[in-house]
C-alpha cells in the first residue's frame, strides 16, 4: 500500500501539471472500488456508472484544491458520497426524508425467505437495505472498501466517534437480521 499512496501521489503531480495519461491511470487503479461503492449505495447499476463518471470529472476538474495527496482516496470518496446523496435528493420529492425504501434490498425477498448458502448473499443485501443510510454507508466503507475509522469520519465530514456508533449500531442490527440464518444453517 506505500508503494501504491507514492504512485498515486506521483500520479496526482503530474495530472496537475496537466499530464492526462496521468490522471487516466488514477482513474483506471480507482474506478472499480469507486463504482462498487456507489452501487452499493445506490442499487442501481447505470446510475452508479454515471455517478462514477461525475465522480472522476469532479475530482479532475478540483485535483489542485486536494492539499495532502496522500489523503487522495478519502477525498475521492467523499466525492462520491456527496454525488450519490446528490443523487438522491433530486429524485425524492421535496420534504420526503431520506428513507429506506430509496435503497438496496427492499425488492429483495425477506430474510425469511433464504434457505440456501447461495442465498446468504441476498440476505445480506436485504438487511444493509433495512440499515438507515448513514448506518449503510458506515458498513459499506469499513467492510467492502476497507477504510479506517478516520478515512471514514473524512469522507462522511462527521466524528470518529460518530462513525464508530454507526457501524457498531449496524453491525449489531445486521447481527440480528442475519441470526435466524445462522441458527437454520445458512452460512
Amino acid at each position: 500500500m506505500i508503494f501504491r499512496a507514492v504512485e498515486d501521489a506521483d500520479l496526482i503531480g503530474r495530472a496537475r501539471q496537466g499530464e492526462v495519461e496521468a490522471y487516466n491511470l488514477l482513474i483506471s487503479r480507482w474506478e472499480k472500488r469507486v463504482y462498487n461503492y456507489l452501487l452499493r449505495i445506490v442499487g442501481e447499476r447505470e446510475e452508479a456508472l454515471d455517478l462514477s463518471q461525475d465522480v472522476f470529472l469532479k475530482a479532475y476538474q478540483n485535483l489542485r484544491k486536494l492539499d495532502d495527496p496522500a489523503r487522495f482516496a478519502p477525498w475521492l470518496f467523499r466525492i462520491a458520497h456527496n454525488e450519490a446523496f446528490s443523487a438522491f435528493r433530486k429524485r425524492r420529492p421535496e420534504g420526503e426524508v431520506l428513507g429506506q425504501a430509496e435503497f438496496p434490498g427492499d425488492d429483495i425477498p425477506a430474510r425469511g425467505t433464504a434457505a440456501f448458502p447461495i442465498e446468504l448473499s441476498i440476505a445480506v443485501t436485504t438487511a444493509l437495505g433495512k440499515l438507515i443510510p448513514e448506518q449503510r454507508e458506515a458498513v459499506i466503507l469499513k467492510i467492502y472498501q476497507g477504510f479506517k475509522f478516520e478515512e471514514m469520519a473524512e469522507i462522511l465530514d462527521c466524528p470518529v466517534s460518530t462513525v464508530k456508533s454507526r457501524l457498531y449500531t449496524a453491525l449489531d442490527v445486521l447481527k440480528a437480521q442475519l441470526a435466524p440464518l445462522k441458527s437454520r444453517g445458512v452460512t
